[in-house]
C-alpha cells in the first residue's frame, strides 16, 4: 500500500531544542516520526504525542527512508552517522546542522560514496518559529531530492527555497546571513553597554535603536547593487565621514573603559579602505579590503 506524502514517515536524529522543534512540526503535520538521541529520554513529551523512540541510531534510521539530522557541527553529525553508513544507503539523508560550505561538501562527497542521497539545509529561524508562517529554511543539493520529499519538509512550516544542486549553497547563505545577525547582535549589546556609561538606559534607548535598525533594509538593497555592479557611488555620506564617525564610537567607548575590540575592528577596515584610495567611495567599497586583506 503506497503512502500519501501527508503519512510519509520521517526521523529525527538529535533532540537538542531545534531537534525537538522538528520532530514535534513533523508530527503535528501527522507524519510518523521516529526520534533518537545519543543520550536517551531526551523527549518524553515528544512520545507522549505518539513520536517513537528509537533504541539505537541503526535502528532510528531503519525506520523511515527520509532522516533528518540536526545536531551541534558536522564533527557530531560523522560521529552519529559514519558507523551506521550502510543502513542509510538509498535513503536520503536532509542535514539541518549549521556548520561552513567546505564541510557541507566534504559530508555530500562522504555520502555520495556511501550511496546516499544528501540534501543540506540551514534554519534561519529559532526554535520557537518551527512548524509556524514565519519559519525559513534554505536547502541545496540534488533537486529531484529536495521534490520527492517537498511536501514532508513542508511540516517544518514557513517557508522553504531550494538554493540549487552545489550541496554547500545553503551552508554558504548561512554562514553570511549569520555573520549579519550577529554581528549585528552584538552592535546592539555593545550600544546599549556605551549608553548606560552615561546614565541611559537600555529601555530609554531602544525606541531609537529600534529606528536605526530600521535604515538597514535601505543599505542592504543598495549596497548588494553597488557590490555586484562594482560602482560605489558616496550619495551624501563616503567611506571618510564614515571612518570619522567609528573613530567617535570608539574614543568614547575606549574613555568608558568599556571593551571596544569590535568597532575597533571596523574602523581599522575602514582606515584601510581610505588608505587605498576609497575615500570618496560608498562604504560598500570595503567590500574590496575583506577579499584582498594586503590593500590599505
Amino acid at each position: 500500500m503506497s503512502v500519501s506524502p501527508s503519512q510519509a514517515p520521517v526521523t529525527v536524529l538529535g533532540l537538542g531544542p531545534m531537534g525537538q522543534s522538528l520532530a514535534g512540526a513533523f508530527l503535528a503535520a501527522g507524519h510518523p516520526t521516529t526520534l533518537w538521541n545519543r543520550t536517551p529520554g531526551r523527549a518524553p513529551e515528544l512520545v507522549n504525542r505518539g513520536a517513537l523512540e528509537a533504541g539505537s541510531a541503526a535502528e532510528a534510521i531503519a525506520a523511515s527512508p527520509l532522516v533528518v539530522i540536526c545536531v551541534l557541527d558536522y564533527d557530531a553529525v560523522h560521529a552519529i552517522l559514519e558507523p551506521h553508513s550502510d543502513a542509510l544507503k538509498g535513503r536520503t539523508l536532509v542535514n539541518l546542522t549549521a556548520d561552513t560550505p567546505e564541510r557541507a561538501r566534504a559530508a555530500a562527497a562522504w555520502a555520495e560514496k556511501q550511496g546516499i542521497t544528501y540534501l543540506d539545509g540551514a534554519i534561519m529561524v529559532p526554535t520557537q518559529l518551527i512548524g509556524t508562517p514565519d519559519t525559513l529554511v534554505l536547502h541545496s543539493g540534488p533537486a529531484d531530492a529536495y521534490a520527492a520529499h517537498e511536501s514532508t519538509l513542508a511540516a517544518i512550516g514557513g517557508r522553504a527555497v531550494h538554493l540549487g544542486e552545489d550541496p554547500a549553497r545553503a551552508a554558504a547563505f548561512d554562514v553570511a546571513l549569520l555573520d549579519v545577525f550577529w554581528t549585528g547582535m552584538t552592535g546592539i549589546v555593545h550600544a546599549f553597554t556605551l549608553a548606560a556609561t552615561e546614565g541611559v538606559a537600555a529601555r530609554d534607548l531602544a525606541p531609537f535603536a529600534q529606528g536605526v535598525a530600521e535604515l538597514l533594509p535601505y543599505y542592504v538593497r543598495e549596497f548588494a547593487t553597488q557590490i555586484d555592479t562594482g560602482n560605489h557611488p558616496p550619495e551624501g555620506s563616503n567611506l571618510r565621514s564614515a571612518a570619522a564617525i567609528m573613530a567617535h564610537v570608539r574614543e568614547a567607548s575606549e574613555a568608558r573603559g568599556i571593551d571596544a575590540s569590535v568597532i575597533t575592528a571596523a574602523h581599522e577596515v575602514a582606515l584601510r579602505g581610505i588608505a587605498a584610495g576609497f575615500a570618496e567611495n560608498s562604504y560598500s567599497r570595503v567590500v574590496e579590503i575583506n577579499r584582498n586583506t594586503d590593500l590599505g
